[in-house]
């Protein structure tokens, strides 16, 4: 959501006479877009304002603006503890930027801009919304959360739950499909309840949508709430060709009893019988989850039972991070916390056995020719065997259930044509690591057509 959010505000700063640069050190104005999802990223974000404010030491005209969700948080106190900071403004005030910021030009005023709106106007990206990927883009189709989890922060810096409309929604995609943009992830903090509250079509009707639109190769979608994750989405993995063998469905815990105090509204059965659905209904899914350890009154049989849950499950990749405490969140004055040190073992204990697994997962593949959506050339060169003449270049993509492959593919100008951003090769998985594959593409040819099976790949 903030890598979208940025694009908006680049493209802001653009139309108001800007230009992008890399250095920051002869940056004229600097935004800092924000995340509190958990401590340690509100702590590199001030730490990151310290840099600022000694670089505005050198150069006194440097305007420094903080916006997302630590700007939503904390207000006017970023003033107060970072004197050098010029502007603070809120989630829903990326669009009056264009306002805010003349006026910090002319008057050279400091501005605080944080006010939540119960029900929210969702405006359309603009249509020069700068996209540092020409091959995937991020598509906001709702904001806010009305869950009210007792260790998250979102409700109380996102604001409440609001929808976009789908035809602004399927008009953005169409926008960028036409720059050249093959992949969307659909975003929002529950896309399971998108448009219910207004009435909308259903999130499984959305993407019927999106799965017509001409030229578009793949579909994503991040966040689902176990609660609300039906068998009309479910079911989009087989019905819809576009749509991705990979679902992202935070559990936190396998605890039922640390389940209701983080108030999740789902128990472990509840979360098992969705994974049970999930794979009957689509085979080669590949299942994401976020884990949260050392939440107030954790005990080892609680944590036993999220061990448990994740060898049973046996996911493909997990995001686990330490309970921190946030502002504003109930679990914050719950009783019964954890050490540091037991947070960090239990930690480790989960990466461990995830890691176990990846590794399992990924083995697996090996010997599979899998459809790749190229992303570019691969920033990092491989080392050993796989050292190539410089006449090559190695490649980097994703499979349909979102692992990452790197190959080698000649760079020549003659065969420059081959391969490029955007296209779908086939690549036999020749390596397994921890976190990626290695693969040999095994044709290259532009066809259309289904994108899910190992045959169907495209320009």
């Amino acid at each position: 959501m903030n890598v979208y959010d940025s694009g908006k505000i680049a493209a802001c700063l653009v139309r108001l006479g800007y230009q992008q640069t890399g250095m920051l050190e002869i940056a004229d104005l600097v935004i800092v877009n924000t995340c509190t999802i958990r401590a340690k990223a509100e702590q590199k974000a001030f730490s990151f304002l310290g840099r600022l404010a000694r670089l505005k030491t050198k150069k006194p005209g440097l305007i420094i603006g903080v916006g997302g969700c630590v700007a939503q948080q904390e207000g006017e106190k970023i003033l107060r503890r970072v004197p050098q900071v010029d502007l603070v403004f809120g989630t829903q005030a990326i669009e009056r930027l264009s306002l805010l910021i003349p006026k910090i030009e002319d008057k050279r005023c400091r501005i605080v801009d944080v006010g939540l709106m119960e029900k929210p106007d969702l405006p359309d990206a603009v249509p020069d919304r700068l996209i540092d990927d020409p091959v995937s883009a991020f598509v906001t189709i709702m904001r806010g959360c009305d869950n009210f989890c007792t260790y998250c922060v979102v409700p109380h810096v996102r604001g409440r739950e609001a929808s976009r409309h789908p035809d602004r929604i399927i008009k953005e995609i169409g926008d960028l499909v036409q720059s050249g943009v093959k992949e969307v992830t659909l975003l929002g903090q529950n896309v399971n309840s998108y448009g219910k509250k207004e009435g909308l079509c259903s999130f499984a009707n959305l993407l019927s949508r999106v799965n017509s639109i001409d030229g578009l190769l793949r579909i994503r979608f991040t966040t689902s709430h176990p609660k609300d994750f039906g068998s009309d989405v479910i079911n989009a993995f087989k019905t819809y060709e576009k749509v991705c063998d990979h679902i992202h469905l935070p559990v936190q815990s396998g605890s039922d009893r640390i389940l209701d105090r983080m108030n999740r509204k789902y128990t472990r059965a509840l979360y098992l019988d969705k994974i049970s659905e999930l794979r009957d209904n689509c085979s080669a899914i590949a299942i994401t989850s976020d884990i949260i350890v050392g939440f107030p009154g954790e005990t080892e049989a609680d944590f036993a039972e999220t061990l448990d849950l994740i060898n049973t499950i046996q996911f493909d990749g997990l995001f686990a991070f330490v309970y921190s405490d946030r502002p504003n969140a109930p679990a914050m004055h719950f009783k019964n916390k954890i050490s540091e040190d037991e947070k960090r073992k239990r930690l480790q204990a989960v990466l461990a056995l995830q890691e176990n697994v990846t590794r399992m997962k990924n083995q697996a593949l090996v010997g599979s020719v899998q459809p790749i959506l190229v992303e570019g050339v691969s920033k990092k060169q491989s080392s050993g065997r796989f050292k190539r003449p410089l006449t090559t270049a190695q490649w980097t993509g994703r499979t349909p259930t979102n692992k990452i492959v790197n190959f080698y593919h000649t760079d020549s100008r003659q065969r420059r044509a081959d391969i490029f951003p955007g296209k779908i090769v086939r690549t036999r998985i020749e390596e397994a690591y921890a976190h990626s594959l290695w693969g040999e593409p095994v044709g290259l040819k532009s066809t259309t057509g289904g994108l899910k099976g190992e045959e169907s790949y495209a320009a």
